[in-house]
């Protein structure tokens, strides 16, 4: 079978992992910043092809992971609205918000329907024109052009009933966050899927500025570890680069067209990141002359105070400083079926990786 097969096959992989262990020698920690990459190295057992002396970690990769519990506290408070109609996709359903999830507003009568793509929240808009559709915008470049060509739709159609609340963030500023604030990184596994819509240009000054190596990965046992073997090898010889590995779906330049209607309808602004705070010009914002269709300026609502559960240690672990065994709630008060922190909720969570592959 094309492309999985190929990319499984025992005897490569071996191979690979011995030339890594021939190549490398110098202590090394790599970072991977997409939640796909996270699930895809604990799930085929990676980290063990590899020699003691490279550490992967885990950074903020999972959307659902970074978002400020703020959002899912507003997003909770327009669930309560009788007129509203909220449209999400399933992994925030069962984000812990301050006092409540989404999926406890549903079991108590809220209007919360779980969707497989904008396209989906639009049918909702067109079915139900007396109620107001909010559609939760989550995730990083490779679904914020799905928003952008959801609010073109919804203006062409005149759905003035649609609106969209955005948490869309960009991937580059909490590289450059992280490798400020302290964190020790010697390479990225670059974001497979956001590279698909950005291309690799916007990686550029990584290696220029902190003379660290992005290689952009596909996500089978093979990719990785070839990306993991580039990465070794840029390290060893001193000289960083941006490289795709990822090279059957990712181009040096994108996608024009999807890159396009982020511009279009999209414009940045400073945002939240759990465990790193306000990043300036991190966020998408949705521009002025779509603001028709943007759920924080047209539909006003009260938000109860927001508060972190104690005792959780999501945002340092998302810093690549701690992993999920380092928290006492992991595996015990906090487990996929009851999660206290947003990393254990989502299938890209960094908790929910290990409990699933690593737990034993």
């Amino acid at each position: 079978m094309q492309y999985i097969d190929e990319y499984r096959d025992k005897e490569k992989i071996i191979s690979l992992s011995n030339r890594i262990r021939f190549e490398s020698h110098k202590p090394m920690r790599i970072m991977e910043v997409c939640g796909g990459h996270t699930m895809a190295i604990q799930r085929f057992g990676i980290p063990t092809l590899l020699p003691d002396h490279i550490q992967l970690i885990s950074g903020p990769g999972c959307p659902v992971c970074v978002t400020d519990r703020a959002y899912i506290d507003k997003a909770i408070a327009y669930s309560r609205l009788p007129e509203v109609i909220i449209a999400t996709y399933g992994d925030l359903i069962r984000v812990p918000g301050s006092t409540s999830t989404l999926d406890r507003e549903k079991a108590s009568g809220a209007d919360i329907r779980i969707v497989f793509s904008i396209l989906d929240a639009l049918t909702l808009a067109k079915k139900n024109r007396k109620k107001k559709v909010v559609f939760l915008g989550i995730g990083f470049e490779t679904t914020a052009p799905g928003s952008a060509a959801g609010i073109i739709k919804a203006q062409m159609a005149g759905l003035f009933n649609f609106y969209v609340l955005s948490a869309h963030k960009i991937m580059p500023p909490p590289m450059a966050a992280l490798i400020d604030q302290g964190v020790k990184i010697d390479g990225y596994i670059g974001p497979g899927h956001v590279s698909t819509v950005t291309g690799s240009s916007m990686f550029e000054f990584i290696p220029e500025k902190y003379k660290l190596g992005v290689v952009i990965s596909g996500f089978e046992p093979l990719d990785i570890l070839q990306s993991i073997y580039m990465l070794v090898l840029q390290h060893e010889r001193n000289d960083p680069s941006v490289e795709i590995q990822y090279s059957r779906v990712v181009k040096p330049e994108g996608n024009p067209k999807a890159l396009e209607l982020l511009d279009e309808v999209f414009e940045l602004r400073d945002d939240w990141w759990r465990g790193l705070g306000v990043l300036t010009l991190s966020g998408m914002g949705i521009r002025s002359k779509y603001e028709e269709f943007d759920a924080e300026k047209m539909i006003s609502v009260d938000v109860e105070p927001t508060r972190e559960d104690k005792g959780c240690i999501c945002g340092s672990i998302l810093k690549g400083v701690s992993t999920p065994s380092d928290c006492k709630l992991f595996g015990k008060v906090c487990t996929p079926s009851d999660p206290v922190g947003a990393c254990m909720v989502s299938n890209e969570g960094t908790c929910a990786a290990f409990f699933r592959y690593k737990k034993h």
